[in-house]
């Protein structure tokens, strides 16, 4: 099974508000809100995308359950894209 992780040379720092991500080797970082933070910590911790979602729409129960769904996969796309995070 495949599983998230910062790519090598990304630092995370947790703020009063969410997170900041510190890619090293370029000084370029990026500053996450609560939501995205959420997620991060929960895929970086093992858990899927769906059980994140679940995890997502517990904290946040206005958010119906497959907007939490498409909200963790567009975070992770995100994250991905911005050579951020990769699966393992």
């Amino acid at each position: 099974m495949s599983h998230h992780t910062l790519r090598a040379g990304v630092s995370a720092t947790g703020t009063a508000t969410g997170m900041v991500l510190l890619d090293e080797a370029t000084g370029r970082s990026w500053q996450l809100n609560a939501t995205a933070t959420l997620v991060l910590r929960a895929l970086l911790a093992g858990d899927d995308p769906e059980h994140t979602a679940h995890r997502l729409h517990e904290r946040r129960p206005q958010l119906a359950p497959d907007q939490a769904a498409d909200d963790v996969i567009a975070c992770i796309d995100t994250l991905t894209h911005a050579h951020l995070v990769v699966t393992v």
